[in-house]
């Protein structure tokens, strides 16, 4: 969400009078936040992440989903880019490269869970093992410095870091379209709500379809 909100929260302010205060950090992090009890106006969060807090009365029932972001790859700026186009293709560059970095997922990055399992499926995790760098983080700053050969996030993380390209996403059959949805929500005890029901409408116009995609992301289901 941050390089969205970042490149539209002056137009949203100006338009709407209303002022964007933003908390960034890790999913995982968010949700043991927002658990223990700390509160806000609103929450970007994964689909999944959402409907669990709709259960636990954390957030209000009527939610929408934002936009959706696919896991790819990327490597440094000049590099020779490595075939991902199929499961096979992704599974042979993995073993050829020399190192690779990733979200850890101890520290509760969906990326970085999600690829844990992608190498899982691929029969791969413990040959990944030794040459994987566990990050929390952009991955691709490692990349552009040459420290792995191949960052793995998703993929609007990955075009905001300078010094990189994006190989591309993922195949579709490693892909999870619905924890990679960004679903936002109110508290039931916002101080705004109306303010916060004013960017959802925002960011869910057809107008801010371009700024999605420009960013790496596409405007999700509804």
């Amino acid at each position: 969400m941050r390089p969205v909100l970042s490149s539209v929260a002056e137009e949203f302010e100006r338009t709407t009078g209303h002022k964007i205060i933003v908390s960034y950090a890790p999913a995982g992090a968010v949700m043991k936040r927002i658990q223990a009890g700390e509160t806000a106006d609103m929450a970007f969060l994964s689909r999944p992440a959402i409907d669990q807090l709709v259960k636990q009365g954390k957030i209000v029932p009527d939610t929408a989903n934002i936009m959706y972001s696919a896991v790819g790859v990327a490597v440094r700026a000049g590099a020779p880019k490595p075939d991902i186009s199929s499961v096979e293709a992704l599974k042979r560059t993995l073993l050829a490269a020399k190192s690779i970095a990733y979200f850890d997922p101890a520290a509760g990055g969906s990326s970085g869970i999600h690829f844990a399992r992608v190498l899982e499926r691929l029969g791969i995790a413990e040959e990944m093992k030794s040459k994987s760098k566990l990050v929390q983080g952009p991955t691709a700053e490692f990349a552009a410095k040459g420290e792995v050969e191949l960052a793995i996030q998703q993929v609007n993380e990955l075009l905001a870091i300078p010094g990189i390209e994006v190989v591309g996403p993922l195949p579709p059959e490693l892909q999870d379209p619905v924890a990679f949805t960004f679903a936002a929500g109110i508290f039931p005890n916002a101080q705004e709500p109306q303010a916060a029901r004013a960017l959802i409408k925002f960011l869910t116009s057809p107008a801010l379809a371009k700024v999605d995609k420009s960013k790496g992301l596409e405007p999700a289901t509804r």
